[in-house]
C-alpha cells in the first residue's frame, strides 16, 4: 500500500493544513492522490453526490482536501463521521449515512465495527489511487485510547503507513511535544514514526536550527520542514476550536453577529461573509454582543432543542426578538431557521427523549418536526432574483404557513430562514442578500475563486517550505528500517 499518515502532537496542530497542502502538491505532479480521515469528530460536514445520484455526507475538511487533490469527494475519504450531540454521545455517520449513536461509556467496544469499515475504506482508496494522504485525529500519543484506535497508529499499523508528526510552534513547547509523542508510543508504533513538520512559525527559521538539530539527533528522525504562519491561510474547519479567530478580515463598517451555539454546526456557512470588505463577522455568546449588530445570524446546530434552551437561558432569544422588532435583519440557517419558527417537535427522539415539543422564537410562521430519516441533497433554485444553490443535511421537516418562500425556507420582512447550507458561497445570491438586508453595494469578491487561491497558496507554502520529494518517497517506500526506539514507551 502506498500512503502517508499525517499525525499531530495535539488537535488543531495543523494536520488538516499539511494534508491539504500535500494533496495539492502531489496533484500538481500529476499523481492520482486521495485524502482520507478514518474518523472525524465534527459538526461541519458536506454532501457528496455520486454518479448514480446517491447522496452521502462527509466531513467538510475531507471535502476541501478532495478539491485540493482535484478529485471527486466520496464517503470512503471520511468513512466515519461522529457528530457530537452532547458531551457524552455522538451521532454516527458511516460511509456517508446515519448509523446510530456512540457514547463515551462504550467508546472502545461500540466502535469495533466502525474500525473495520474505516480500514476497508482505506484499502479501497489505496487500490484506486496512487497515493493516499491520511490525516490522523487528536494525537497518536493518547495512549489511553490505543487499544481501540483506528485513526492514528491503529491505521498506520493496519496499512504499514509511515507517519509524520506535525507540531504547532505557536502554542509553545513544540520540541517537547514532538519528542514526547514518539517516546510514549510502543516500540512497534515508534517504528512507523518517520519524522516531523513544524507548523505556524513566525520569524527567522535560522533561530530554530539548534532545536531542529537536537530533535533530529535525539529521535533519529528528520524534520521535513517548517511551515510559516500565514494570516491569509483560512481553510474550511472541521471543528469549533478556531471560532475565536474567524472574523471578517477587513474590519468593515457593518457588524454581522453569529450566535455561537454550544453545538454549532456548518459555521463555514459564514466564511463568504468574512471575505466581504464592508463586513466584520464576529461570534456572539451574550445579548451585549448583539446590541450593535447590523445583521444577526443563527447558524446550524446538531442539537436544536437544547441549543434553543441555551439561547433562552443566556437572554439571547429575547435579544434576537428585539433586534428583529427594531427592523434589523435576522438570518437563520437550518437549525437556526427552525429556532425562528413557532414550534419544534421531536416525536421519535432524534435529538433526545421522544415526544418533546418546544416553542420557537416566533419570528417566522414555521413549524418543525424531526423525522428519523436524514435529508441529504444539493438543491438549486432562485432567490432574490438570482440563481442559488446549497446543500441540505437535516432531520427536520418544515411546514411553512404565512410568509414568502426563501431557499427551502421562509421570509417575513427582514427575517430570513433557509434550510440550505452554503448558499452564501454563491456570489450573486450573497450580493443580492446583502443589498436587500444591509443596503450594501455589490463587491467584487468571488468566494469560489478565493477558496481556490487559498488552496494554491497552501500548495505553494508546502512546495517552498517542506521537502515534498522526500515525503513522496516516504509515501512510496514506507518508514525507514531501524529507526531508534525511545524510552519509556519503547521499553514496554
Amino acid at each position: 500500500m502506498t500512503g502517508l499518515l499525517v499525525a499531530g502532537t495535539t488537535s488543531d496542530a495543523g494536520k488538516s493544513v499539511v494534508t491539504t497542502g500535500l494533496c495539492r502538491a502531489f496533484a500538481r505532479r500529476g499523481i492520482s492522490v486521495a485524502p482520507y480521515k478514518a474518523q472525524n469528530m465534527s459538526n461541519n460536514s458536506m454532501v457528496c453526490v455520486a454518479a448514480d445520484g446517491t447522496a452521502s455526507e462527509i466531513g467538510r475538511a475531507q471535502w476541501v482536501q478532495a478539491l485540493a487533490a482535484r478529485v471527486t469527494p466520496e464517503p470512503a475519504m471520511n468513512p466515519v463521521l461522529l457528530k457530537p450531540g452532547s458531551d457524552r454521545r455522538s451521532h454516527v455517520v458511516l460511509m456517508g449515512h446515519p448509523a446510530g449513536d456512540v457514547s463515551s461509556c462504550d467508546w472502545e467496544s461500540g466502535r469495533r465495527h466502525l474500525a473495520r469499515a474505516a480500514h476497508a475504506a482505506y484499502d479501497d482508496l489505496s487500490a484506486r489511487f496512487e497515493v493516499v494522504v491520511a490525516e490522523g485525529a487528536g494525537s497518536p500519543a493518547e495512549i489511553n485510547l490505543r487499544a481501540g484506535d483506528y485513526v492514528n497508529m491503529g491505521l498506520a499499523s493496519h496499512a504499514g503507513l509511515p507517519t509524520v508528526v506535525v507540531g504547532d510552534i505557536d502554542r509553545g513547547g513544540v520540541f517537547a511535544a514532538m519528542f514526547g509523542t514518539v517516546a510514549l508510543l510502543s516500540a512497534a508504533d515508534q517504528q512507523l514514526i518517520a519524522g516531523f513538520v513544524v507548523n505556524k512559525f513566525r520569524g527567522d527559521v535560522d533561530l530554530l536550527s539548534p532545536g531542529l538539530d537536537s530533535l533530529e539527533r535525539l529521535t533519529g528522525r528528520p524534520v521535513f520542514g517548517v511551515l510559516p504562519w500565514d494570516s491569509s491561510l483560512w481553510l474550511d474547519s472541521e471543528d469549533a476550536l478556531d471560532l475565536d479567530g474567524r472574523r471578517g478580515v477587513h474590519g468593515g463598517a457593518r457588524k454581522v453577529a453569529v450566535v455561537r451555539l454550544p453545538r454549532i454546526s456548518n459555521f463555514t456557512d459564514l466564511d463568504a461573509l468574512g471575505l466581504e470588505p464592508d463586513l466584520d463577522v464576529v461570534f456572539a455568546a451574550s445579548p451585549r454582543d448583539l446590541a450593535d449588530a447590523d445583521l444577526v445570524v443563527l447558524p446550524g446546530t446538531r442539537a436544536t432543542i437544547s441549543d434553543l434552551a441555551w439561547l433562552h437561558a443566556r437572554g439571547l432569544g429575547r435579544a434576537i426578538i428585539e433586534h428583529a422588532k427594531r427592523g434589523r435583519p435576522v438570518l437563520g440557517i437550518c437549525g437556526g431557521f427552525q429556532m425562528l419558527g413557532q414550534t419544534i417537535a421531536d416525536p421519535h427522539g432524534v435529538e433526545g427523549e421522544p415526544g418533546i415539543c418546544v416553542k420557537g422564537l416566533g419570528l417566522l410562521d414555521v413549524s418543525t418536526e424531526f423525522a428519523v430519516d436524514k435529508v441529504l441533497r444539493l438543491p438549486v433554485g432562485t432567490a432574490l432574483g438570482t440563481p442559488a444553490s446549497g446543500y441540505e443535511i437535516h432531520h427536520g421537516r418544515i411546514t411553512v404557513g404565512a410568509g414568502q418562500p426563501f431557499l427551502g425556507g421562509a421570509r417575513d420582512g427582514l427575517v430570513f430562514g433557509t434550510m440550505w447550507h452554503g448558499s452564501l458561497e454563491g456570489d450573486e445570491l450573497r450580493r443580492s442578500f446583502l443589498a436587500e438586508t444591509l443596503d450594501l453595494r455589490p463587491s467584487a469578491v468571488s468566494f469560489p475563486d478565493a477558496r481556490e487561491r487559498r488552496l494554491d497558496l497552501l500548495g505553494d507554502l508546502v512546495e517552498e517550505h517542506l521537502d515534498v520529494e522526500a515525503l513522496l518517497d516516504l509515501a512510496h517506500g514506507g518508514a525507514p528500517s531501524g529507526l531508534p526506539v525511545l524510552p519509556p514507551g519503547g521499553a514496554s
